[in-house]
């Protein structure tokens, strides 16, 4: 997929304690939420390519995070200092919406 280092790049940027939309990178590179998620699920190196950052638009993690499952992804993001609010990340206080 042409898209993928772009993609990664973003992802890459998103610092610790924050977490972008599938849609937000999507909206970024002009290409679909589910293509960011499908190329985020190929991730080859999720030690470098810190995918677990991103989530729906509203905040949920992903129940087919491909590193081990949603439970997995919150686990990372409040050992990160997430906030989560009634199941899904708070957006409000984590979303990151840094130059890109």
């Amino acid at each position: 997929m042409f898209k993928q280092n772009e993609v990664y790049k973003i992802v890459k940027k998103i610092p610790k304690g924050k977490v972008m939309t599938y849609g937000q990178i999507g909206n970024i590179l002009d290409i679909s939420p589910r293509q960011v998620g499908k190329i985020l699920h190929e991730n080859p190196r999720p030690d470098l390519i810190p995918c677990h950052r991103v989530v729906n638009a509203v905040g949920k993690t992903a129940k087919s995070y491909a590193f081990g499952g949603n439970e997995i992804q919150d686990k990372k993001l409040v050992q990160e200092g997430i906030v989560f609010s009634k199941g899904r990340v708070d957006l409000k206080k984590c979303l990151y919406k840094g130059n890109h």
